[in-house]
């Protein structure tokens, strides 16, 4: 396993993070995963023995069983708190009440203490928002978060699904404001998926924040269940009624086609080359992987030791490539003029 730092900080993280929305039977998320403490545990463990540090959670996921499931499974595995970074994040519905969503003070203190207490820690690595709330101001959030982190609860904060002239935004506010900065975005990312590329890229790289890649294989498209004109793997999440995330198919095969030769000759699975072809990107600091078995989560691990050659990183580069959009073909004409030092 090799390690990143994550954005602007010293801090160390896994190059791998263990995603948690599969933990958990409630409503809907049950449809992600539905495990329960055992196999919570079984996962937990593995990926702490594989050289994951970085676990990432949510409130909302299964309306916090998965938040409940991961605090007991650290606490009957018995791992060493001091060497793992947990993140988790708060906006999203939790319950029918008029404060019980979104990024006010209100609910923002009270989440924090509640994701401490189902996590069992003293503690949270990184909170993040969870998406963009359009009602409270922005500043009142900053306010709040910048709070949390003073107390001693929360060490670091992150967003997550939100536009570059937001998440500038935010910045510009803390640093007039002299409050805690977002330091990591968690954004969806793929080789099928790569509009993050027109503005967030640049903008992580100008901020040196840190990116926390969720959903990299598409919701489990680019597992290697799928083939264009074959009917869909029973059971797999995609042919069912959570067809999430929404991606371009016609692309995602194409992009599939490619990768499978290069699998073949590396004698690994399609999706260890999709996880490898995002961890070739410098802007990336950690890849979100979920699993439902421990044969599926090692699997994924391994991506972390496939190195794709250049020419390959290069030929998955050009075939998944997204058209230029303005002024994206502007600015990299105009970047022309001063491509070269001049010369007297």
């Amino acid at each position: 396993m090799k390690y990143r730092l994550l954005g602007p900080t010293g801090l160390y993280v896994s190059e791998l993070c263990l995603g948690t929305m599969t933990f958990g039977n409630q409503g809907f998320w049950s449809v992600m995963g539905g495990l329960q403490q055992k196999e919570v545990s079984e996962l937990v463990k593995t990926a702490f023995d594989e050289g994951i540090n970085f676990i990432d959670t949510a409130n909302v996921y299964s309306f916090g069983e998965s938040e409940s499931l991961l605090g007991q499974a650290i606490k009957d595995t018995q791992l060493p708190r001091d060497q793992l970074i947990i993140a988790t994040k708060s906006t999203g519905i939790m319950d029918e009440t008029p404060n019980g969503r979104g990024q006010s003070r209100f609910h923002i203190f009270n989440e924090v203490d509640a994701s401490l207490k189902r996590l069992q820690l003293d503690y949270i690595d990184l909170y993040q928002v969870h998406g963009f709330d359009p009602l409270t101001p922005m500043e009142e959030s900053l306010s709040a978060l910048n709070d949390v982190v003073r107390s001693g609860k929360v060490r670091y904060i992150g967003l997550c699904n939100m536009a570059a002239w937001q998440i500038m935004k935010a910045l510009g506010i803390s640093r007039l404001k002299n409050l805690s900065e977002f330091i990591s975005v968690q954004a969806f990312y793929t080789i099928a998926s790569r509009d993050l590329e027109r503005d967030v890229f640049p903008l992580l790289r100008d901020q040196q924040l840190g990116l926390m890649v969720w959903s990299p294989l598409a919701g489990g498209f680019l597992s290697g269940k799928y083939q264009r004109n074959a009917n869909s793997p029973e059971g797999a999440r995609r042919a069912g009624e959570f067809d999430f995330p929404p991606i371009n198919k016609d692309r995602a095969y194409t992009c599939i086609e490619a990768m499978e030769p290069i699998a073949k000759a590396h004698g690994v699975s399609v999706a260890r080359v999709a996880l490898a072809w995002i961890l070739a990107k410098k802007e990336v600091s950690s890849v979100i992987i979920g699993a439902k078995t421990k044969k599926q989560l090692l699997d994924n691990i391994e991506a972390s030791s496939l190195s794709l050659s250049p020419d390959e990183v290069q030929q998955l580069d050009t075939i998944s490539a997204i058209p230029k959009e303005y002024p994206g073909w502007m600015l990299d004409f105009q970047a022309t003029y001063r491509a070269t030092p001049p010369v007297k």
